[in-house]
């Protein structure tokens, strides 16, 4: 009788085990205070006070009634997905393993010393000692109870097991980050590799991207296949020495493309990737500045020759491509000019537009249908020095207005109308800060004559008004003399005495 009793007992306990809950350990395993465990448990709440029929009855009623917190769906969800797991391996070992989470929730089960001593180097460590010696451990204070559970029923899948439930379950990369972060602490070789095989073969998204950047940093594992996943986002020497090269056939390939909706859209791409902002990152791979001015002096030099074939005296059939090509090659340089401006790095090019004067010339030979977009790019640097973006010598800035702010003043009418990228109002501010720039005399050459041109063209000359009136005030009204300064700076030396 008293063995039939025993029996039931043991069966009973068991049943509770394998569904993942009991009450409190009898025994605790001690470990080192290196292990990634820790072996106190909280002392069982005191029992409820005996309460009536009539306050069951009510209770009951009232939890039905009552909407579940989201902590109690949440609780049950797990409570779920923990007794499927507790399913899966022949549980019945001589190790009875608790995992405690940090508010107090425990899952029980008792699983082979053998498998824990074969699979991780950690238990094999610890579970050392004569055989048929039954032991307790606790795992306490777990941020995930679920994780903890589910590294120790891999241990009892061999290197094909884990590989076809890695695929079949297709786990979340946060998943696996986390079954690795445990089994690495577990010493649990086959789990690290199998999560780093996974983590190799999957998708990921920017965001996790990071996670798992930030996770193999933080773990610090010594393994090879850790180098094989962040081979995705890492690339070798050789690859960082051609970086210039490879962006210089990107963007040669977009100078050159065909398709004009592709190209546009490369171009948008390109530079959106180039203005990233790393400038705190040294070795930042990035195009060189000498490959983005060999680039433009190829557009400029291609944009010469169009023009010139453009305004030859013979008829050619090919006149309409001619004029294609000059406003794509213009559109080329206004592209790179963007570039350049956005890394802070566009100074040299204005010097190198100031110089242009036979480009200039050419270009007031060519239907302004087809010129304007080359006025586009004076506008372009205009804007870029008017911000302060560009800083250039009093010499250089005059230069360019004496070069091409003729070209601007004949194209403006047509740049507003045909395109709508041009902001009016941002082209006249650009063009009316850079004149201010100047010495006075060279803002009153400028400003007058923009003054005639203005009353005779109206609406198709950029309004400066705004500038015209600050040169005035200057010039007549606020008039600044510097006062001869009569002080005179005097120094007293003294000598100290040792």
């Amino acid at each position: 009788m008293a063995a039939t009793a025993d029996n039931t007992l043991k069966s009973s306990t068991r049943q509770m085990i394998k569904q993942g809950f009991i009450p409190h350990l009898t025994t605790s395993f001690p470990f080192s205070s290196s292990s990634p465990s820790r072996t106190f448990s909280s002392p069982p709440p005191p029992p409820p006070p005996p309460q009536t029929l009539f306050q069951l009855i009510s209770d009951h009623h009232t939890r039905r009634e009552s909407k579940l917190s989201v902590d109690d769906h949440r609780r049950i969800k797990l409570q779920d997905r923990l007794s499927k797991l507790l399913q899966e391996p022949p549980f019945g070992g001589d190790v009875k393993l608790t995992v405690i989470a940090r508010d107090g929730f425990k899952v029980s089960m008792e699983v082979h010393k053998s498998v824990l001593a074969e699979k991780s180097r950690f238990f094999a460590e610890k579970l050392r000692g004569e055989s048929g010696i039954s032991h307790s451990v606790e795992i306490s204070d777990c941020d995930d109870v679920e994780v903890y559970v589910e590294a120790v029923v891999l241990m009892y899948c061999d290197s094909e097991d884990l590989k076809r439930r890695f695929r079949f379950t297709a786990e979340r990369v946060s998943k696996v980050l986390s079954l690795l972060k445990v089994s690495a602490a577990m010493m649990f070789d086959l789990g690290v590799l199998s999560c780093l095989e996974y983590l190799e073969a999957i998708p990921w998204t920017e965001d996790e991207q990071e996670e798992v950047i930030s996770q193999l940093g933080h773990l610090q594992l010594h393994h090879d296949y850790a180098s094989e996943v962040l081979l995705r986002v890492s690339s070798d020497l050789s690859t960082t020495a051609r970086a210039d090269d490879i962006f210089t056939t990107l963007i040669s390939s977009v100078l050159l493309a065909k398709d004009d909706k592709s190209r546009r859209e490369m171009k948008a791409l390109l530079y959106r990737l180039l203005k990233e902002d790393a400038s705190n990152d040294s070795s930042r791979i990035d195009v060189s500045k000498g490959a983005l001015y060999h680039l433009c002096h190829r557009c400029i030099s291609s944009l010469v020759l169009c023009l010139s074939e453009a305004t030859g005296t013979e008829e050619r059939p090919d006149r309409g491509v001619i004029m294609s090509e000059i406003t794509r090659e213009a559109d080329n340089i206004q592209w790179i000019v963007d570039i350049l401006i956005g890394k802070k790095i566009g100074d040299e090019f204005v010097k190198i537009w100031a110089d242009q004067t036979e480009l200039a010339r050419l270009h007031s030979k060519v239907p302004t249908i087809y010129r304007h977009e080359i006025s586009r790019i004076t506008a372009q640097l205009c804007i870029a020095i008017g911000r302060g973006h560009i800083l250039v010598p009093k010499e250089i800035r005059f230069s360019l207005l004496s070069t091409w702010l003729e070209a601007l003043y004949e194209d403006f009418g047509w740049m507003r109308r045909a395109s709508r990228t041009i902001d009016k109002k941002l082209v006249e501010d650009g063009l009316s800060q850079t004149i201010l720039t100047l010495p006075l005399f060279q803002q009153q050459i400028v400003l007058l004559k923009w003054f005639d041109r203005f009353l005779n063209k109206g609406d198709d000359c950029p309004n400066i008004q705004k500038a015209f009136e600050i040169w005035w005030r200057r010039a007549f009204i606020r008039q600044y003399s510097p006062e001869a300064d009569n002080s005179q700076l005097q120094i007293t030396l003294c000598d100290y005495p040792n």
